[in-house]
């Protein structure tokens, strides 16, 4: 019995040693390639960076990442580790970012835990390290000041009353243009009066350099001359208000006895049509509605303001 039991002890002994025999030499058969880059490698006390880290391990491998930087070292995680995995057909590749900032100068290491791969049952530890150049924030003092010498107790030096005159006198030259920017500012603005005729004649000729028929924007096209002739009408006789609606403004304009009423009710009507019924418009009745209040707009003109200057000429 005691022999039995011997040789399964040594049994046992000898499968133990095959065992840890067996796993030491897969660790050391399957190859794990490592690298940590840091981005950029020389920063400022404070300021982010970034340490990757790139791991290849063969196929059915685990990578297992450390989650932040070692908290006691100068360089501390901001934010968690991203980890991304390449498409390598050929093992396992895996990169880890870690934004991280330094809070001291000099050059100052990287301090990562062992990153672990597993395959098979077998763990490898990995390890990581770097170093990163940091940067002080404060101004290097390129002057080479020198303190001052001590003063005496007693300062014997005459008190300048010239600079005190020349301040005050600063002083009431400042408050005097203040006074007349003041002033200037309290004046009202000189009242320009613009001719109606004119400004609307420019209003179409803004209108046609938008170029909305060759955009395609024919109702707007439509709608601006429109708006133009019912401003010029607005600023030539009081009873054309704005706020008049078409129909409105066509019972008022057979009262206005130089404005072409019929033509004006024509356009307004097509107008409508266009902008509210949505009708259809073609780019050639669009700019011939453009025409039209034109010639709204000169007809007006002709029979109400040039008479009026012939006859004081």
């Amino acid at each position: 019995m005691s022999g039995r039991r011997g040789d399964a002890a040594a049994t046992v002994a000898i499968l133990a040693i095959a065992l840890g025999t067996s796993r030491r030499a897969m660790a050391q058969q399957f190859q794990v390639k490592a690298g940590v880059t840091v981005a950029p490698d020389s920063v400022r006390v404070g300021d982010p960076f970034r340490v990757t880290v790139g791991i290849h391990a063969p196929p059915g491998a685990t990578i297992e990442f450390p989650r932040t930087t070692d908290s006691s070292s100068a360089v501390q995680s901001i934010d968690s580790v991203s980890v991304r995995t390449s498409g390598d057909t050929t093992g396992v590749e895996q990169y880890a970012d870690y934004r991280v900032a330094a809070w001291d100068v000099g050059s100052q290491p990287v301090r990562l835990p062992d990153a672990i791969v597993r395959l098979n049952g077998v763990e490898r530890h990995v390890r990581l390290a770097s170093t990163v150049f940091v940067r002080s924030v404060l101004p290097a003092d390129t002057a080479q000041r020198q303190p001052k010498p001590q003063r005496d107790i007693f300062d014997l030096t005459p008190f300048p009353w010239w600079l005190l005159a020349a301040i005050l006198a600063a002083l009431i030259i400042i408050g005097l243009l203040v006074w007349w920017w003041i002033r200037r500012r309290r004046r009202p603005p000189p009242v320009v009066v613009v001719d109606p005729f004119e400004q609307a004649v420019a209003e179409f000729q803004r209108i046609e350099a938008l170029g909305l028929l060759d955009a395609g924007e024919r109702g707007r096209y439509v709608t601006l001359m429109i708006e133009v002739v019912r401003d010029y009408l607005a600023a030539r006789y009081t009873e054309a208000n704005l706020s008049l609606t078409s129909t409105e403004l066509q019972y008022t304009a057979r009262a206005l006895p130089h404005v072409p009423a019929d033509r004006l009710t024509r356009l307004l009507t097509d107008a409508d049509l266009i902008k509210f019924a949505r009708r259809p418009v073609s780019t050639d009745r669009s700019r011939e509605i453009g025409r039209e209040a034109r010639i709204v707009v000169n007809e007006e003109h002709k029979a109400s303001v040039l008479p009026a200057q012939e006859a004081a000429a």
